[in-house]
């Protein structure tokens, strides 16, 4: 049973780093949130995987950043923001129902206001 559990929590981690290898380059999949579920499958099934990513060049400051400080990057913070703000305005453009974009920026408003108020490291 023990290792059934060890091989899901692997094979989600690598769906999760793939999710968030996609969210690198489609604005609307966020990778930060995707590389930290990964990391927890990883630290409770393998810790080589996790130590890879954690060690990774890329994502691996966003991870540990999170894990130490509860920080995100200024770069990455205000990326996240804007494509939000983003996936609202080109949704409103394209959608032709008031109550459809009402509602997606009502759903976004929350997670916006999340990322907002997230601090930011420090530079050394």
């Amino acid at each position: 049973m023990i290792k059934l559990s060890q091989y899901t929590l692997k094979f989600v981690g690598l769906v999760f780093v793939g999710l968030a290898i996609l969210g690198v380059v489609l604005p609307v999949l966020p990778t930060t949130p995707f590389l930290l579920v990964a990391a927890y499958c990883f630290a409770k099934s393998s810790p080589y995987l996790y130590k890879k990513l954690i060690n990774n060049k890329v994502f691996g400051p966003l991870i540990y950043n999170w894990q130490h400080y509860r920080c995100i990057e200024k770069r990455a913070k205000y990326i996240a923001l804007f494509t939000m703000l983003l996936s609202v305005g080109v949704s409103a453009l394209v959608l032709t129902n008031i109550y459809l974009i009402l509602l997606i920026i009502l759903l976004m408003l929350l997670p916006f206001i999340f990322v907002l108020r997230l601090p930011e490291k420090q530079k050394k």
